[in-house]
């Protein structure tokens, strides 16, 4: 087999730039060690920023998106019985969307399918430092190999491509918090507006997907078990973590879906060994506290699309030789204003009242500075890929 870049994963990353190679007339196979249906059926969470959608709709990935998609100005913080609005749209321009990672799959698999095996297991990139690297795979039983010009790693944070790169050559930091976040999905209306939470029971957010499905979290302990928590105890928790104000309007109901997600701060340097390339996952977790995980996954492949496309156009390599500290640029920053988000808004094993005052005080003047709020809302709402 042979085809110019060889893609290892199957989720938003791998397809997205695949789609987006075949667009500019750019051959490539993407390789899935999962189902179809295994890929499709993955719940995740899904904020875009005004970049992603533009991206997205630039490359025809819009008319679903830009139907059923919620439009916000911005979100809101809550604490004791306080709530501050931050305003995006007045601060930036640039509002986000509320959009299900699941469905840019579902749009994603639907042009990209042909160029998807999936159930390709002990996929291994060989000789990416020389100038005709190839990847290895099992598929019904029988090995394989694909030859390419170029290979990209988007298989997440427990895939391989990271691993073929040699320990001294990268260098990986990394940050594990000591709790979790418990979601549920019911179909509720949600509440008007994206909503954060700090309280000393714990953080809390209410967040939407459509007008009747409604996505919650409580921080838990890391050692929480989901069986543990039954609806009834997840609404009580929830509920308490919000004024009354917020709390009296949010609409219970039975869950369709439950999870706990752990949370870490992560990032592998550089992005690039010889023709592998990483993009997503494979380099990098931020905690869902900033909604920046789906948005750099589309940023890598907006610089890698480009630098791919201006080889295969132009012959030239400044923009593959710049992806890694271009894309890097973005992730330091994005990991920063997560971390910031997470510090400020959990509670930490035995902080005290201490530590939540010092959090209350700094939300209090997050609410008195307008210069504050803008420098908030420009993080959050992501600065422009260009």
């Amino acid at each position: 087999m042979r085809t110019q870049v060889a893609i290892i994963g199957g989720g938003p990353a791998g397809l997205l730039l695949s789609h987006v190679l075949d667009l500019a007339g750019v051959e490539s196979v993407v390789l899935e060690m999962q189902t179809r249906q295994y890929v499709l059926g993955r719940v995740r969470a899904g904020v875009l920023e005004k970049s992603s959608v533009d991206f997205l709709t630039e490359k025809g990935l819009g008319e679903r998106m830009n139907r059923e998609g919620l439009t916000h100005e911005g979100s809101a913080i809550a604490w004791r019985d306080k709530r501050l609005f931050i305003d995006c749209q007045k601060y930036t321009g640039r509002p986000f969307m509320a959009y299900g990672q699941t469905k840019i799959q579902e749009d994603l698999d639907a042009v990209c399918g042909d160029r998807v095996i999936e159930e390709a297991l002990d996929v291994t990139p060989h000789d990416v430092t020389s100038d005709v690297p190839y990847v290895t795979f099992t598929k019904n039983g029988e090995e394989s190999r694909l030859d390419c010009d170029f290979v990209a790693g988007c298989d997440g944070f427990h895939g391989v491509s990271r691993t073929v790169i040699p320990q001294g050559f990268l260098k990986e930091y990394e940050r594990i918090y000591p709790f979790g976040w418990l979601g549920i999905l019911s179909e509720t209306p949600p509440v008007p507006q994206l909503t954060y939470a700090n309280h000393p029971r714990g953080f809390a957010l209410a967040s939407q997907r459509t007008p009747m499905l409604s996505r919650y979290y409580i921080q838990v302990a890391e050692d929480t078990k989901i069986d543990e928590w039954s609806d009834d105890r997840f609404w009580t928790e929830l509920l308490a973590r919000f004024p009354a104000t917020i709390a009296d309007g949010i609409v219970t109901g039975p869950s369709v879906e439950k999870s706990i997600a752990p949370l870490r701060s992560f990032v592998a340097e550089p992005m690039r060994h010889g023709r592998l390339f990483l993009a997503g996952d494979a380099a990098h977790i931020v905690p869902p506290t900033g909604a920046k995980g789906l948005n750099l996954a589309i940023s890598d492949v907006y610089y890698l699309s480009k630098a791919l496309i201006e080889y295969y156009d132009e012959g030239k390599t400044a923009q593959l030789d710049a992806y890694s500290g271009v894309a890097l640029n973005r992730v330091w920053g994005a990991v920063r204003f997560s971390w910031w988000l997470t510090e400020l808004l959990h509670l930490f094993p035995n902080q005290g009242e201490f530590k939540q005052r010092i959090q209350e005080s700094e939300l209090d003047h997050l609410a008195s500075s307008e210069r504050f709020q803008a420098a908030v809302a420009e993080q959050y709402a992501g600065l422009p890929f260009d």
